[in-house]
C-alpha cells in the first residue's frame, strides 16, 4: 500500500484518533501558537503535508483573517479540510508532491505537522532550503514533528513509552495496528540533524521549542 493510499483510508478518522495517537496532544499543536508572533492582520500561511488542516486550523484562531494554502498528497484528506473550512473564503487547496510543487507566492508563515518525517534526510534538507526561500524576511517556519534519537536506547524507550500509552488511550485493537503499520513509512532524522540543515538554508533563529519522547516542534525565522 502506498503513502498516500494509507492516508486515505484514515481520512475520515484521523482528526479524531489524532489526541489518542499524540500523548501530548494540546502542547504539540498550541505551543507553537505561542510563538508566532507577525503583526500582519491577515498573514500569507503555507501549510506543507496538510492532511485534514488541523494545523491550520489552530493558525486561524489566532489569525481569523489569515490566507491559508494547504498542499498535501492526499486529496481524501484535503476533502475534510474543505469540510473543516467550508465557511472561509482565504483558503486555497493543492493536492500536489510537496517537495515538487512550485509556489509562486512568498509567505509570512509556513508551518507542517507529522509530515515531513515521511522523507529522506536529502528531501529534507532540501525542502528546508525551499521553505527559506519561500518566506517573506522575518517570516517563519514550524515543524511540529517525530524526531529520531541520538540514542538507540534512548529511541527503544520512548517508543515503548509511547506504545504504552496509545494501548491505554481507548483506541481499537484495528486502529492501533494500523498506526503500527503506518510507522514503515516513517523516516525520521534527528533533531540535531534538523536544526543543522534549518541554520544551513540561512535561517537566522532556529530552535527546538518543545518535545515529548520523539515529539518534537522546531521554529526557524528568516
Amino acid at each position: 500500500m502506498s503513502i498516500k493510499r494509507s492516508f486515505d483510508d484514515i481520512s475520515e478518522s484521523y482528526d479524531k484518533q489524532r489526541k489518542q495517537l499524540i500523548p501530548c496532544f494540546d502542547d504539540f499543536y498550541n505551543v507553537p501558537l505561542s510563538i508566532m508572533n507577525c503583526k500582519k492582520e491577515s498573514p500569507k500561511v503555507l501549510d506543507i503535508g496538510a492532511g485534514t488542516g488541523l494545523f491550520s486550523s489552530f493558525v486561524l484562531g489566532k489569525y481569523p483573517n489569515a490566507r491559508i494554502t494547504l498542499i498535501d498528497l492526499s486529496d481524501k484528506m484535503l476533502e475534510v479540510a474543505k469540510k473543516r473550512f467550508f465557511d472561509y473564503s482565504n483558503f486555497e487547496y493543492v493536492v500536489a508532491d510537496y517537495t515538487k510543487q512550485k509556489f509562486d507566492d512568498r509567505f509570512d508563515i509556513i508551518i507542517s505537522a507529522l509530515s515531513i518525517h515521511h522523507l529522506s534526510d536529502t528531501d529534507k534538507e532540501m525542502l528546508y532550503k525551499k521553505c527559506y526561500y519561500m518566506l517573506e524576511d522575518g517570516g517563519v517556519f514550524i515543524n511540529a514533528d517525530q524526531v529520531l534519537s541520538t540514542s538507540l536506547e534512548i529511541e527503544k524507550l520512548q517508543s515503548k513509552l509511547w506504545k504504552h500509552a496509545i494501548e491505554k488511550s481507548g483506541l481499537s485493537k484495528d486502529d492501533i495496528k494500523q498506526a503500527y503499520d503506518r510507522i514503515s513509512y516513517d523516516n525520521p532524522s534527528t533533531l540535531a540533524e534538523q536544526l543543522k540543515w534549518l541554520k544551513e538554508a540561512g535561517f537566522k533563529h532556529v530552535d527546538s521549542i518543545y518535545k515529548y519522547y520523539h515529539f518534537c516542534v522546531m521554529y526557524a525565522k528568516k
